[in-house]
């Protein structure tokens, strides 16, 4: 059996109009195409599905049975074509991107202000994790993609680089070291430090470049999330030692920033995803957008 599309429309047009010339007016089409193709699919279903009298067209009994069906079939498909159509002129979908706290909070914003303005029916969603949680959800399928580091060689987690930070010290304003416009990092070592645990991706990447020069960091409290770091650093507890992109926050708890020399050591942000996984429509436009804002970093 091979049914066809324009068959199923012929045969509808016809039942509806009851005239094969209407039908065929309704279809822009001929009233010899419409004739042959109601009688294809009558072959093919192996049923008459309309009484033909001289001046009367009438639909049999298997005819009436299987109008609603065929419309129905021709209602979901065009069901099907609208929504991609929506899809791929981003009328409607889903974009869901995985990011450390820090990022989600600070990188993110404001390229999700602007897409949702472009892209109103597109609903954006945020899972703001621990660093090393986002490779594991680009990894699972369970976001689009992520923005994080890319650790080490990932062979089915393709990296994009959006950005830079730098390290640099963070400190009360009434620290002896405020006063000074640059530090070391021997100087740095001496000094009782609060940042992240063992395992943390950027504690991971700072230690191992600091390893290369012969300098190794001990910290006095270790905790997980930035915003925990510079509330201990606003007590008095330490300095803390974290990337540029913490700037934003530090200066709004009234903290010193101090740049770290000998060597300057950056991290890298960059856009992840699954190097097997093609991205929608509007996560691809998405993505567009952010990779197009590389300077959000100086923006943070």
């Amino acid at each position: 059996m091979n049914v066809t599309l324009r068959q199923l429309r012929a045969f509808i047009a016809v039942a509806e109009a009851q005239h094969f010339t209407r039908a065929a007016e309704r279809l822009s089409i001929s009233q010899s195409s419409v004739s042959t193709l109601v009688r294809e699919l009558e072959d093919n279903l192996g049923l008459r599905l309309f009484d033909r009298h001289t001046r009367m067209l009438r639909l049999t009994h298997a005819g009436a049975e299987i109008l609603p069906l065929a419309r129905k079939a021709m209602a979901d498909l065009d069901s099907v074509l609208g929504s991609s159509v929506e899809l791929r002129t981003l009328g409607r979908g889903r974009v869901s991107i995985a990011a450390a706290s820090l990022q989600a909070a600070l990188l993110l914003p404001p390229v999700i202000r602007d897409f949702q303005a472009a892209h109103p029916g597109v609903k954006v969603t945020v899972d703001d994790v621990a660093e090393h949680e986002v490779i594991a959800k680009v990894r699972k399928g369970e976001v689009d993609f992520g923005l994080g580091s890319a650790q080490g060689s990932e062979q089915d987690i393709g990296a994009q680089r959006l950005l830079t930070d730098v390290f640099a010290a963070v400190m009360p304003r009434e620290h002896a070291l405020a006063r000074r416009k640059r530090l070391t990092w021997r100087e740095i070592a001496e000094l009782p430090l609060i940042g992240p645990p063992p395992g943390n991706a950027v504690r991971e990447q700072l230690d191992a470049a600091l390893a290369a020069a012969g300098i190794a960091l001990t910290r006095r409290f270790e905790v997980q999330l930035p915003l925990t770091i510079l509330g201990m650093v606003e007590a008095g507890l330490g300095i803390a030692v974290m990337t540029t992109a913490m700037n934003r926050l530090a200066l709004a708890l009234g903290l010193e920033i101090r740049p770290v020399d000998e060597p300057e050591i950056g991290r890298e942000i960059s856009l992840l995803f699954h190097a097997d996984r093609s991205l929608s429509p509007a996560a691809q436009n998405f993505r567009s957008m952010l990779v197009a804002r590389r300077d959000l970093g100086e923006a943070a």
